[in-house]
């Protein structure tokens, strides 16, 4: 009736996270273009994070259209045309506000899993 339950894959992102660790990466203040940003949470993560392309430029768009991020076009180190895109303001605070979510929730998940 309902099919066999997906398998997570190593490197699936839970969801919701993408959007936290997109702005987490531009934090600093460097724009970065879209294949940096992903390169930068795979390397982070040790390879364990993979960032798909599909899911990837949507995410961006997203934080964009609320405001989260801004963009401009500029050349990428292969001198490649590239959207680069950096943190607004509105975008820090809701950093701030994502770091403490995932805080709490990762300490719930914590607090469930070494329960007896």
């Amino acid at each position: 009736m309902f099919g066999k339950p997906k398998k997570s894959a190593p490197g699936d992102l839970l969801q919701g996270t993408l959007d936290m660790l997109i702005l987490k990466t531009l934090e600093h203040g460097d724009p970065r273009h879209g294949y940096a940003i992903a390169e930068s949470i795979e390397s982070r993560s040790e390879d364990v994070l993979r960032v798909e392309e599909g899911a990837l430029y949507p995410a961006l768009h997203r934080l964009e259209v609320k405001g989260l991020l801004a963009s401009e076009w500029g050349l990428s180190e292969n001198n490649r045309r590239a959207k680069f895109y950096r943190l607004t303001a509105a975008g820090r605070r809701e950093l701030v506000e994502e770091k403490g979510r995932w805080a709490r929730m990762a300490a719930a998940i914590g607090r469930v899993m070494e329960t007896a």
